[in-house]
């Protein structure tokens, strides 16, 4: 059992919680995830570590509501204890292998799409502990959707804030805001790395492509099991088969086939409805 020390509603239907897990605060790193489980027949929700403080103990998960067993955990009160959380999972970021010479000579893109802030955030702060400041982009709906901005400020060299209806910051979308500082600023960039929706980060990647900027994507949306055992999380990455919880989550954006991911992320829509139909 794995106590909810703090819980806090971060934005509509967006929950931010820190858990008592020493162990996986112990070992985690950025870009890797844990399987949460609500109670004992439970679904198994695989979720990434959005932070983790090794001298509290915690490990920070951000949820949000848009299916049956994210709707059970995010009514989980402060206090209450979430039956099981096992992790981390799945491979930390590339970067954290280079060294301190090659990060110091790498100049990097991070581009948050919605809940993806979450999980760009601890990869932001790692960065930033290692003395490089990356440009972050981070896009919304609107304001209001927006998370994790005031997070990332003191981490970033620049924060970007794009909203698709105007209401903050650029106005139009993540891509739009990448043609902004490649081409009408000028700024250069080695890596960016892609966290989000799913069509976001195939557009982010064909965006990327024409600049010939590599680019890092996180595919966790599509896994279900989290150990492989499943196959619910196959992607097909340089025409090889891949298993994005074993494999990744991260792959090389330029590489993914977007559009069988896209297909595979539909496949459970119809047991999600029925789900929801008994919650309701």
């Amino acid at each position: 059992m794995y106590k909810i020390e703090t819980k806090k509603n971060i934005a509509e239907n967006i929950f931010r919680m820190d858990v008592i897990a020493p162990y996986i605060a112990k070992s985690a790193l950025p870009g890797q995830f844990v399987i949460v489980r609500t109670h004992e027949q439970g679904e198994r929700i695989p979720l990434t570590i959005c932070d983790f403080d090794k001298n509290k103990g915690t490990v920070t998960l951000v949820v949000q509501v848009l299916g049956a067993s994210s709707k059970k955990i995010c009514e989980k009160k402060q206090g209450e204890y979430i039956t099981d959380i096992t992790g981390p999972l799945g491979n930390p970021s590339e970067f954290i292998k280079f060294t301190n010479e090659q990060l110091a000579s790498k100049k990097f893109l991070f581009v948050a799409g919605g809940l993806g802030s979450a999980p760009v955030y601890p990869q932001v702060k790692w960065l930033s502990l290692h003395s490089v400041k990356p440009d972050v982009i981070i896009g919304a709906k609107t304001r209001n959707m927006m998370i994790f901005e005031n997070e990332m400020k003191p981490l970033a060299a620049n924060v970007f804030a794009a909203t698709d209806d105007g209401s903050y910051g650029f106005k139009g979308l993540v891509t739009d805001m990448i043609e902004e500082l490649i081409v009408n600023q000028n700024k250069k960039y080695d890596e960016i790395i892609a966290i989000g929706p799913m069509i976001m980060m195939k557009f982010v990647a064909l965006a990327s492509k024409k600049h010939n900027i590599k680019t890092t994507v996180s595919l966790n949306s599509v896994m279900v099991d989290g150990t492989g055992m499943c196959g619910a999380c196959r992607v097909n990455v340089g025409g090889e088969t891949k298993f994005t919880c074993v494999d990744g989550p991260e792959f090389d954006g330029h590489l993914v086939d977007f559009d069988e991911a896209l297909r595979r992320q539909t496949m459970y829509k119809n047991q999600e409805q029925q789900a929801n139909c008994k919650c309701i």
